[in-house]
């Protein structure tokens, strides 16, 4: 058969590399096809329309399944920038790209609605005549009495108690009409939000809106520094509204699903036209019905976590990312290993969209590029409703292990501050990034704590459940052992560490009638979880918010005046050169957290390294010197953003295995680096062994991201690793530990 044009088709799994096939009629790049592969038929993408094809022999296409293309031009693009730049085949891109749920080509949801065909005077007519011998009929016309628009027949035969017969025959008798409606499964349909005017900007909130909205229209990246509840939030708000008025696409990027519920709350209030929320708690036919909305054109305002920077949205015109220094945006577990801000910030390029990335503690990337010119700078450097930051204190926990003579989880100045919020009728949180009751169980006699047996991890202790739990693959020992594993004594395993649960615990013991609320990964496994817990804490059915990262940043909590932060010093001894910074940024957040309305607030941070110059800092919101401080120390050793680093992390199986094909690789690449490239040597990870798979990494640190990713992958392709050996590249690693 001849063909006078061909497609090149990805397949949806399997090869990496396009395929060949005929085409009969005109399609565009982007369109959905089923395709003859050997003897089955698979799913795939077209990614380009050829006049010849690569091979002598080609089979056409066996069914196009989709009318539309599904992904356009610009999305194209912007996925062979991400395959490039971050060193992954164009088919993972793809899959990132079209969500599983719009590959599975599920149907959209439809339902029957009833609606009456004759006046209301001749249904009272109908009804009384059939009120004695069709008794069933004539309920269902008094039903649709009251449903002057119609009703869906689920419901009107739950409110009327009959079957689907008399229905029929009043259908057929041309009194009622039943037609199919396509349903909408957005979670925001039905919610009802009280309206809100806009908020009076003050000088330094104008200032940076003019901005904004005066390079609509063009490609250019804004980076908000605002202090933590300097009303950065009104400033999108109202960015997006000129961009609608505009007749501007919008999308708002947020960190953590628990922002998600607050942000579209504020969105709703402002904007009563239809909007798409995309995160990964969403319903199969959830987000089937927001993805296709926004490709439609029918939703123009989309809000969501990193994936929804690939919303289809028409016409795009701004991008917001709030939080832009949050490691969520970056997806660490598998390829594309890409960061939602930087992507943000391509998508902008490629369709002439503004780009604006707000935060209080931006990252050093960030800043560095607004300091050199390369994004426009506005710093917002008051809180917006003229309330002052919290006063904090630095409390050495040292000296309070001596004065009550042993381990205390509460500072008596802690105490003392939940005590008087407690008579007071004010909110307080409690910041702990330990979930859990003790964070590992401990032998005294051989030193060993109890490891997962599948990671190189101690399992924490959770008393509700009463069992031992692994943090990374979910493996559980229940009850906890007895006798220690390592060295079989008995009487002699001890629980160690502190976890929310035991801070929940220790509250009651010591604040008998408190009222608490724990939110960490434990508590919000289940849909809409998020949004009922903040829910009853912001209406005042809880005294104390104990919570670990998702509470610390963006939440606005007007009765909050006290915050308790809760063994800071973690994360400082991570050896990873973001350590400092990332505590900084978390401290900053969550001290923002208090005094957000007209009460005063006040931080109690307790530490044991109060010396640490991060702790005075944070306790300013002095971002200014630490930000030339951790420059300094990033340009002396290098690192970002005074250079590029790519993380290559191999696993498998067999452990002198990965090893041995880690060092291979690393010899191959060492005589491939330009000498302007440092090679770290192959050492284990930080978790050196998850879900039974032995973990190598290798750091390279130069200047040329782009020469970098194409020297890997042609080494890649060279190295021909083994079907047992999996090696995830990540390009701008947002950690050097894991």
């Amino acid at each position: 058969m001849q063909h006078d044009r061909f497609a090149a088709v990805i397949l949806d799994k399997g090869l990496d590399h396009p395929l060949d096939y005929g085409l009969h009629e005109d399609v565009e790049i982007g369109t959905r096809v089923l395709v003859p592969v050997q003897n089955s038929l698979r799913k795939g993408t077209i990614v380009a329309i050829k006049n010849s094809p690569s091979v002598p022999k080609v089979q056409p296409i066996k069914k196009i399944l989709s009318e539309e293309r599904m992904i356009g031009p610009e999305l194209f693009k912007l996925a062979d920038w991400i395959s490039r730049y971050y060193c992954t085949s164009f088919r993972k891109v793809l899959k990132v790209l079209l969500p599983a749920t719009i590959r599975k080509e599920m149907q959209e949801k439809k339902q029957l609605f009833v609606r009456r065909l004759i006046t209301p005077k001749q249904i009272v007519e109908r009804a009384i005549s059939l009120r004695e011998k069709h008794p069933s009929q004539a309920k269902i016309l008094d039903v649709l009495l009251k449903k002057p628009r119609g009703i869906l027949l689920t419901e009107l035969l739950e409110i009327a108690g009959v079957s689907r017969s008399p229905v029929v025959t009043l259908e057929k008798e041309k009194i009622i009409s039943i037609e199919s409606l396509q349903m909408d499964r957005s979670p925001l349909e039905g919610m009802e939000f009280f309206p809100a005017k806009p908020k009076t900007l003050n000088n330094e909130q104008k200032e940076a809106l003019k901005k904004i909205t005066a390079d609509l229209k063009t490609f250019q990246t804004h980076l908000i520094h605002g202090v933590t509840g300097s009303g950065k939030t009104e400033v999108y708000m109202q960015a997006i509204d000129a961009a609608r008025r505009m007749g501007l696409g919008v999308i708002l990027l947020v960190p953590e699903i628990a922002l998600t519920s607050q942000v579209i709350e504020r969105l709703k209030s402002r904007f009563t036209e239809k909007m798409g929320i995309l995160h990964h708690r969403l319903s199969d036919g959830e987000r089937f019905d927001i993805w296709h909305g926004i490709r439609k054109g029918e939703i123009k305002i989309v809000v969501g976590a990193r994936s929804a920077i690939f919303s289809p949205v028409k016409n795009l015109g701004l991008i917001i990312v709030d939080e832009e220094q949050e490691s969520s945006y970056k997806q660490t577990d598998e390829e594309p290993c890409y960061h939602a801000r930087d992507v943000a910030i391509m998508r902008g390029k490629i369709e002439e969209a503004t780009v604006v990335l707000g935060s209080a503690t931006p990252s050093l990337e960030s800043y560095a590029n607004a300091t050199s010119g390369k994004y426009k700078l506005s710093t917002l450097k008051k809180r917006a409703t003229g309330a002052i930051l919290p006063k904090v204190k630095i409390v050495d926990m040292k000296a309070e292990y001596a004065k009550s003579e042993g381990f205390t989880l509460f500072c008596s100045d802690l105490i003392d501050g939940i005590k008087g919020r407690l008579q007071k009728g004010e909110q307080v949180l409690i910041f702990l990034n330990r979930r859990g009751y003790h964070t590992f169980q401990m032998c005294a006699g051989c030193g060993e704590s109890v490891k997962c047996p599948h990671c190189s991890v101690s399992l924490t202790f959770h008393k509700k459940t009463n069992h031992l739990a692994c943090h990374l693959c979910s493996f559980v020992i229940a009850p906890p052992p007895t006798a220690c594993p390592n060295c079989k004594g008995t009487a002699t395993l001890n629980f160690k560490g502190v976890g929310t649960e035991q801070v929940e615990r220790a509250l009651h013991a010591l604040f008998p009638d408190i009222r608490t609320l724990r939110m960490d990964a434990d508590t919000t496994r289940h849909k809409g979880s998020h949004d009922l817990l903040f829910k009853q804490f912001k209406s005042g059915k809880a005294d104390v918010l104990i919570g670990t990262q998702m509470v610390a940043k963006g939440l606005h909590f007007p009765a909050v005046t006290l915050v308790g932060v809760l063994n800071s010093d973690g994360a400082l001894n991570l050896p990873d050169f973001r350590a400092s910074e990332n505590v900084f940024q978390l401290l900053t957040q969550v001290s923002g957290r208090s005094g957000r309305g007209d009460l005063k607030g006040k931080v109690i941070i307790q530490t044991s390294l109060k010396g640490h110059p991060i702790f005075h800092h944070a306790s300013t919101e002095d971002y200014l010197t630490f930000y030339q401080e951790e420059m300094e120390a990033r340009e002396l050793f290098a690192f970002p953003p005074f250079s590029r680093l790519a993380k290559l992390i191999f696993s498998g199986k067999n452990e002198a295995h990965v090893k041995c094909c880690a060092e291979s690789f690393y010899s191959t690449l060492l005589k491939k680096l330009p000498p302007s490239y440092t090679l770290y040597p192959v050492i284990p990870s930080g978790y050196a062994k998850i879900k039974d798979n032995f973990r190598f990494k290798l750091l390279i640190k130069g200047t040329n991201p782009l020469l970098l990713s194409s020297l890997l992958e042609e080494t890649r392709a060279k190295a021909n690793l083994p079907r047992s050996i999996r090696l995830l590249i990540d390009i701008d690693p947002i950690s050097t530990f894991a």
